[in-house]
């Protein structure tokens, strides 16, 4: 009813048959129709033996024949069956096996249940080895991005090779336990604001989509909705951006959870984002 039209979901979220439920309603009371909505979700990482098997059940999940984009959610793999955000020592694999998961995703595209499919959480190397295999590139990259961690190589990294970016946690991710005030309440974000009568909010979603990214902001608060989307109305200029170019920058999604000394492809943090940290 705002007009939100992109949903962005996941299986480990918990939110895709609530989603679903949602937008079936929306689609049976004739608020959209189901090609005026673009329905993204992801492979959860213990998954990645089976592609084809996970988006099966995603789809009967959602109520939906097919999804709009389908995720790769980050560059591990985890045993069958691992339900949690937040894997154990011994759940993980050691081969992480990117080649066999995305032939399991050109597989979905294929098959048409899904009309795109792409990554999340993949550095610049990550998405260079993935175009090395890949008979299908992916279209998107799904990556933290706000003002505060800009992206600046993997954007143009991933605009050279045609894949669209879209900035998860563009407000820096308050209200999540691992989230961060930072982006909204700094005095640059906060002065801009300011000066073009916007809230800091406002100003980190505009600089986002200002780089050509789309970003996805969560909000159960109608009147937040509603802010959120007015972003669209407001027009930063170059001294805005320049200003936001010198903001020291900070990731505040590391993945430390993904990292271990023992059965984890990843010993540290750089190693995980392939040093763009």
């Amino acid at each position: 009813q705002i007009g939100y039209r992109h949903f962005d979901t996941a299986k480990i979220y918990g939110s895709e048959e609530a989603l679903g439920t949602a937008l079936g309603q929306a689609i049976s009371y004739g608020t959209v129709q189901r090609e005026d909505i673009f329905v993204t979700s992801k492979l959860w990482s213990s998954d990645h033996h089976d592609p084809i098997a996970a988006l099966t059940q995603t789809l009967k999940t959602m109520g939906l024949e097919y999804l709009d984009s389908y995720l790769v959610h980050w560059p591990i793999k985890l045993k069958p069956g691992v339900s949690e955000p937040i894997p154990k020592e011994e759940e993980f694999e050691k081969d992480l096996g990117i080649e066999e998961t995305w032939q399991g995703m050109e597989r979905c595209f294929e098959m048409g249940m899904c009309r795109s499919i792409g990554v999340s959480n993949f550095s610049s190397k990550k998405i260079f080895d993935l175009l090395d295999l890949a008979s299908v590139s992916p279209s998107v990259n799904q990556v933290e991005m706000h003002p505060l961690w800009r992206q600046s190589k993997l954007r143009k990294v991933c605009e050279e090779n045609k894949i669209h970016v879209s900035g998860y946690s563009p407000l820096g991710g308050p209200g999540n336990c691992w989230g961060s005030t930072a982006v909204i309440e700094h005095p640059v974000i906060k002065s801009i604001a300011l000066k073009h009568d916007a809230t800091p909010a406002q100003v980190a979603l505009r600089w986002g989509m200002s780089k050509g990214a789309s970003v996805i902001v969560k909000s159960f608060n109608g009147a937040r909705m509603r802010e959120n989307k007015r972003a669209l109305e407001v027009k930063l200029d170059d001294q805005d951006l320049s200003l936001i170019d010198q903001l020291e920058e900070r990731k505040i999604m590391r993945g430390d959870f993904l990292v271990n000394q023992t059965t984890s492809p990843y010993k540290s943090i750089r190693q995980l984002w392939d040093d763009e940290i």
